[in-house]
């Protein structure tokens, strides 16, 4: 039998992938304001051109990528109001978190640090950024609903490049499909996705043609070299060092000057951190014995940590033994992703802690809320399983950074340089372990943009930690910030 490019057929008689979008229509009131919206919610069958031979030519499905807009009624013209392509990371994550926790129309109840019992329910987000923008929520294939389909192997699909290219070209055909071609656009990107953000203003800009407005990127990670603690890498340690002060200062674990006030607290240590400290991991071994007692000493200043734990650490202090040690004697252990959340291992004698109590304390929570908010709210309907987070990261393929460290800072430079409309917020939390603050600072500071174009990106800090919605005053200032951030990124909005 012959190829066939018919819609409903491919070999053997399969039947194609086809979309299956459902549309539902509600009410968000937002600072005593009613908002009336359309969510669409779906999948979307993305194809690329398949090569011209003697059988066949036209488009070759390849993934099913699932969807969830949020659309402002009765705008007359699209090209005064934003759209904004949001996703999370992981590699391996569904967009839940930024979908639920922060942007959507609807957010998860939450008691902060404290851990509630099912069942679980959702709220009406006064914080949602619909009233600003319209918002689409992007599951990357093997999360959410979003596969490959039969026939592709999903592994081509989970890697630094591929993830960047399936995702720009959904941006693509959405903008497309749905005629935003013209209106404002932005990316909003949290933990890995603000790595896809950054690889995605280039792929945009130079695959298709698309340039943005803006890009938020919550949690940022864009050099790895910040965050590996690898032998022979000693940048993690110095730049970790001020979120350790932060969590102890968080738990009470500092000295009585150091606890008066966070901010100063921070002030001084990043002082030391790139200064004395740095100096002295550069010099290694050759550091004398008594400037390492020296930093040593300062070290459990900042950290709450014994100097003799300190130096037996030989002055490195890597993130999964602070997050055992710090409260050891207590028989706890701190969070990861936020390090305000503590949690309990079978015994106290380990090197790191058995479970991030921080990401089991919202695990559970969102994954029950999504699952029921997506058959009941908005009539979409699946029996498979909605991937909330996978293990991808584990085999993530960065073969584009083969024996270096993965780095999207300069692709950022090179979107803001050649589009020099494009502007970058970075929203950063203190007690945020898995991208800490300075890490982040450190790589903008980094990054080469010419004078003219510093002023294109800023920075904004909140008590929390990496998923800093979770508690309600960063949240509620999270929320202004952004606001302000698109609506000073287009000039002509109102």
């Amino acid at each position: 039998m012959s190829d066939t490019n018919d819609n409903h057929k491919q070999k053997n008689n399969v039947p194609a992938p086809e979309d299956n979008i459902v549309q539902t229509h509600h009410t968000l009131t937002i600072a005593g304001k009613p908002l009336n919206y359309t969510a669409t919610t779906g999948t979307i069958i993305l194809k690329e051109e398949s090569e011209k031979d003697d059988k066949a030519e036209g488009e070759k499905a390849k993934a099913s990528i699932f969807f969830i807009a949020y659309t402002k009624d009765n705008v007359p013209d699209t090209s005064n109001r934003p759209v904004t392509f949001a996703f999370n990371g992981g590699p391996g994550s569904s967009s839940v978190w930024l979908h639920l926790g922060l942007l959507g129309p609807k957010r998860v109840h939450m008691d902060d640090t404290n851990i509630l019992p099912p069942p679980y329910h959702l709220v009406e987000n006064e914080y949602s950024l619909l009233d600003v923008t319209d918002l689409i929520f992007i599951d990357p294939v093997s999360t959410g609903f979003s596969r490959a389909v039969p026939g592709e192997k999903p592994k081509e699909f989970h890697g630094f490049t591929k993830d960047i290219e399936s995702v720009g070209d959904f941006i693509r055909l959405y903008t497309t499909r749905y005629q935003r071609w013209n209106s404002p656009k932005f990316l909003a990107g949290e933990s890995y996705g603000t790595t896809r953000s950054a690889g995605l203003s280039g792929y945009l800009q130079s695959r298709h043609g698309m340039y943005l407005n803006g890009i938020i990127l919550i949690s940022s990670i864009l050099n790895f070299q910040t965050a590996r603690f690898t032998n022979g890498n000693d940048l993690p340690y110095i730049l970790f060092l001020p979120t350790y002060t932060a969590t102890a200062w968080y738990h009470q674990q500092l000295d009585a000057d150091l606890q008066a006030d966070l901010h100063a607290a921070l002030a001084e240590v990043e002082q030391f951190a790139l200064g004395d400290y740095a100096s002295a991991l550069l010099q290694g071994s050759a550091l004398p014995v008594a400037e390492q007692e020296a930093i040593a000493a300062k070290l459990a200043r900042y950290t709450g940590l014994t100097t003799d734990y300190i130096l037996k650490t030989n002055l490195r202090i890597e993130i999964f033994r602070f997050t055992k040690e710090l409260l050891r004697e207590k028989g706890l252990t701190v969070g990861r992703l936020d390090t305000r959340f503590t949690g309990i291992d079978k015994d106290n004698a380990g090197e790191k802690f058995e479970y991030d109590p921080s990401y089991a304390a919202i695990q559970g929570v969102y994954t029950a809320v999504l699952n029921d908010y997506m058959r009941r709210d908005l009539n979409f309907e699946s029996d498979i399983p909605y991937e909330i987070l996978s293990g991808l990261y584990e085999k993530w393929s960065y073969n584009t950074f083969e024996n270096e460290f993965v780095d999207v800072a300069e692709t950022l430079r090179q979107a803001m340089s050649s589009n020099p409309h494009l502007k970058v917020l970075v929203a950063n939390g203190y007690y945020d372990l898995a991208t800490p603050y300075l890490a982040t600072r450190y790589t903008f500071s980094h990054l080469g943009l010419a004078t003219s174009l510093q002023q294109n990106y800023e920075m904004t800090y909140y008590e929390a930690g990496h998923m800093m919605y979770v508690h309600l005053p960063a949240m509620a200032q999270l929320k202004e910030d952004m606001a302000r951030f698109v609506k000073t990124a287009v000039s002509n909005l109102e």
